[in-house]
C-alpha cells in the first residue's frame, strides 16, 4: 500500500522567520532613510552614514594605513610639489570650492608598480608613482587629480557607506527569511542573497566612477587644462592592463574604453560649441 510521506509542518518556524527578517530589513531602510543630508557643494540631497565633519576625521585618521600599504610617501619632493600645486590650481579653478568644507591634500606614493589613484572621505587624495610617471602632461595629471576630488565633492565614500550598510541589512533579511536548517537547499537561496547584495555595491562603484568622470570635465577646464587629456588617460590605463582585464560587470571600475565614451559624452555637453583652446 502506498501511502504518500506528508511534509513536517514547517508554519510556525517560517512566520517566525518571515518576522525576524521584515524586522531587520525595516531597520535597515529605516536607518538608510534617516541618514539624508544635503550636500554643502552641490546642494543635492543625498543618503550618507556620516556627517562631512565625520568625513574628514575618518579620511585624516585612515590616510598614514592608506599610505603605508602602497609604500609610503614617494621621496621625490619635485613630484610631490606638482601634485600639490596641480591640486591647488583646481581648487581655485572652479567657483564654489573656495567654499568647500573639506580639507584638501594631495599625497604622492611611493609604489612604483600600481597604477592607481584614489581619494578618501574629507579629502585625501593619493596617486601612485606608477601612475603618476606613466603620465605625459600636467593636463592629464589634472585629470586624474579632478577625478578624485569629483569623489570627495560627491560625498561617494560616505553614501557608499550608507547604501552597503542597507544593503547588507536586506541581504540579512532575505537569508533570514529564506534559509531553512531542515532544508540543505535553501543554503543556495542564501549564497544568491549574499552575492545579489555584493554584486549592488559593485554597481554603485562604476556609477561613481563614471560621475567622477564629468567632475573631472569641469575641473579641468575651469583650472585652463584640456580636458581632453582625461582621455589619454584612459588609453594608458588600458595600454597597461592588456588584454587580461577583467570583464567590467565584475569590476568596480569601468573600463577605460567605456569611460571614454562617457568622458566624450561629458566633454560634449559640457561645450556643445567646442573646447577653446587650452593647455594639454
Amino acid at each position: 500500500m502506498f501511502v504518500r510521506r506528508r511534509s513536517a509542518p514547517r508554519g510556525p518556524a517560517a512566520r517566525l522567520r518571515i518576522f525576524m527578517a521584515l524586522i531587520v530589513a525595516g531597520a535597515a531602510l529605516f536607518g538608510y532613510l534617516t541618514t539624508r543630508s544635503t550636500n554643502p557643494i552641490t546642494g543635492e540631497a543625498q543618503n550618507v552614514a556620516m556627517t562631512v565633519d565625520q568625513e574628514i576625521a575618518m579620511g585624516l585618521q585612515a590616510a598614514p594605513d592608506m599610505a603605508d600599504q602602497f609604500g609610503g610617501m614617494d621621496s621625490d619632493r619635485a613630484g610631490q610639489a606638482r601634485v600639490d600645486a596641480i591640486g591647488a590650481r583646481l581648487l581655485s579653478g572652479y567657483n564654489g570650492l573656495d567654499r568647500s568644507p573639506y580639507v584638501f591634500e594631495f599625497h604622492l606614493l611611493a609604489d612604483p608598480q600600481t597604477l592607481n589613484a584614489f581619494a578618501l572621505p574629507g579629502g585625501q587624495i593619493f596617486i601612485t608613482a606608477g601612475l603618476y610617471r606613466r603620465l605625459e602632461t600636467d593636463g592629464q595629471l589634472a585629470g586624474v587629480l579632478a577625478h578624485e576630488i569629483g569623489h570627495v565633492i560627491e560625498r561617494h565614500g560616505a553614501q557608499h557607506l550608507a547604501k552597503e550598510q542597507l544593503t547588507q541589512g536586506l541581504t540579512g533579511a532575505a537569508v533570514i527569511a529564506t534559509y531553512d536548517p531542515n532544508d540543505p537547499a535553501s543554503r543556495n537561496t542564501a549564497q544568491v542573497a549574499a552575492l545579489l547584495g555584493t554584486l549592488v555595491n559593485m554597481r554603485y562603484g562604476r556609477n561613481d566612477e563614471l560621475e567622477s568622470d564629468r567632475w573631472g570635465v569641469r575641473l579641468c577646464h575651469a583650472a585652463g587644462y584640456d580636458p581632453r587629456a582625461m582621455i589619454r588617460v584612459m588609453e594608458i590605463l588600458a595600454e597597461a592592463a592588456g588584454p587580461d582585464r577583467p570583464p567590467e560587470f565584475f569590476s568596480t571600475h569601468p573600463n577605460p574604453e567605456h569611460r571614454i565614451e562617457r568622458i566624450e559624452q561629458a566633454i560634449g555637453e559640457e561645450f556643445p560649441d567646442g573646447i577653446p583652446s587650452l593647455e594639454p
